[in-house]
């Protein structure tokens, strides 16, 4: 860190011990792994009954301090210091035991056990040498109580979708019953009804003299929770501001080194009347029913609903992840017989998950691997070997055009940011060639500048002639990227709107099962 920043750091410290007890302080912190200096004398303080945002782009090292100061890793240098004392910590656990929880970015749940276990993990409630099985059921109730969500402890994790896999990890960090509280995009997954749930927990927690730590790239949302905000650039410390004497606009150049005045490209591509894909009559018994849509050639095509709704049901069925009961599925005029992800891909769909750790990726294989992987008889000779030549070429293609921070092609792509993981999946699909893409939340845990560059891209296809899918649970997202939306309601298609004549209210009330002002009451 310069030396004025260093100075400006301290200051901070002092500010905050003025105008408030101070949690947590941390000073010159470095971090190195093989090849990459994550962190480079980053110094950083949270305050009691604070919420204090860090922001950056991928690869800035916000998850890395984040992980020094829960336990998951120990710094090379600088010095952690907790309640006025000196700390290290060997383990989450450590972290943990003295009141510090983190809800991370990639979800860390045991797909096998039941919510009640999870959120329980190694403390659950005993009755002599036996789990106290209806003490552990209602003290997760209680938990899930605070968020207002409806699930069932007893249900198994695996059985649930990403967004509740989420509320599951607020949860258990709220059972932790901590000082100090990290979360780590919290909101990736959620919606809008579900983010304002959250944000009362977070008043709540506030109020009761908790101290909060909160990345996101959601900018806009921090205004109404956020204290302080903290900005890093590629490893080192840039400034802290009180939110109330900053602007979305500075913070955004302070972490790209640039100003962004646009959110969304000017759309370029330009919707006929030619059908690219039609879905009739697509029905999952318990999940989904009678799911109808076009989606013309030039067009972006939103997916809107809230969580359960049956949106990436759709398109993962589609794809042939998950069977279906009935329906039909028509790709430029040509009926498809789907049974597998396989057929799929050969027909020219192509899915992108909204859970890219587990679906998305080959988190142990290199960059390079996974950039190539649906589409190897590209990158393989007349002998069906791999040509590690052209796979290299093809991977610093991509690494290019997205941006993709990686010290080397060979990097296992588990060791790189979340976000730099999912423009991986991108790259590996738009190398396909699809002709129908489903991009389900692709800019989840995603910054700023990187979030244009993916916006840019799909416009790109869209006015190639190929079909755009997006999937997103942040409204202003659908609204400047789509010329249409689908708006999911229990399983079912409430209505399809046109983008350039609704706004978030209209499509809340057809998510909600209203449809027109009025209906429904």
């Amino acid at each position: 860190m310069p030396n004025g920043a260093a100075a400006g750091a301290r200051d901070d410290a002092s500010r905050a011990a003025a105008n408030g007890e101070l949690l947590l302080s941390l000073e010159n912190i470095s971090k190195e792994f093989p090849g990459v200096k994550a962190l480079q004398s980053v110094s950083f303080n949270l305050r009691r009954h604070e919420v204090h945002a860090v922001c950056g782009e991928n690869g800035a090292g916000k998850s890395t301090l984040m992980k020094i100061i829960s336990g998951v890793y120990t710094p090379t240098g600088g010095q952690i210091v907790y309640k006025g004392v000196e700390r290290s910590f060997a383990s989450p656990m450590e972290a943990e035991a003295i009141g510090i929880a983190i809800i991370h970015q990639e979800l860390n749940l045991v797909p096998h056990l039941t919510v009640a276990e999870n959120i329980y993990l190694a403390r659950e409630p005993r009755r002599g040498f036996f789990v106290d099985r209806k003490a552990l059921r209602t003290n997760a109730r209680r938990c899930l109580d605070r968020l207002g969500v409806a699930i069932d402890p007893d249900r198994l994790v695996r059985e649930l979708s990403v967004a509740q896999c989420q509320m599951v990890e607020i949860a258990k960090a709220l059972s932790l019953n901590a000082e100090v509280l990290i979360m780590d995009e919290p909101t990736s997954s959620l919606t809008q009804q579900e983010t304002r749930l959250l944000f009362k927990v977070i008043h709540d927690l506030k109020a009761g003299g908790v101290g909060i730590v909160y990345i996101s790239h959601r900018l806009d949302e921090m205004a109404e929770i956020v204290d302080r905000v903290t900005v890093l650039r590629d490893g080192r410390y840039v400034a802290t501001n009180d939110f109330a004497d900053t602007s979305v606009d500075e913070i955004v150049a302070r972490m790209v080194g640039r100003s962004l005045e646009e959110k969304f490209p000017e759309r370029t591509s330009r919707p006929n009347g030619e059908v690219i894909l039609s879905v009739e009559g697509l029905t999952r018994r318990g999940t989904f029913s009678d799911i109808g849509f076009e989606l013309r050639r030039g067009e972006i095509l939103g997916f809107a609903g809230l969580m359960g709704a049956g949106r990436t049901e759709v398109a993962r069925a589609i794809f042939g992840a998950d069977p279906v009961d009935a329906g039909t599925v028509t790709l430029e005029g040509r009926r498809l017989t789907i049974r597998s992800p396989r057929d799929a891909i050969a027909a020219g769909l192509a899915y992108l998950s909204e859970d890219r750790k587990a679906q998305g990726l080959a988190i142990k294989m290199p960059v390079d691997a996974n950039m190539t992987l649906a589409n190897m008889d590209e990158v393989s000779n007349r002998f069906g070997l791999i040509d590690f030549a052209k796979q290299a070429k093809v991977a610093k293609d991509y690494i290019d055009l997205l941006s993709i921070k990686t010290p080397s092609i060979r990097q296992p792509v588990r060791l790189l940011s979340g976000g730099n993981q999912q423009k991986i999946i991108i790259g590996k699909w738009l190398f396909r060639k699809s002709r129908v893409l489903f991009f389900d939340e692709p800019t989840r845990g995603i910054d700023v500048g990187a979030k244009f560059a993916i916006y840019q891209i799909m416009d790109e296809l869209a006015a190639k002639g190929i079909g755009v899918v997006l999937i997103s649970s942040e409204l202003p997202e659908i609204l400047g990227m789509t010329d249409r939306v689908a708006v999911f309601h229990q399983g079912r298609i409430a209505g399809v709107l046109e983008t350039a004549r609704t706004d978030q209210e209209e499509i809340m009330r057809y998510a909600s099962g209203y449809g027109r002002p009025g209906a429904g009451k």
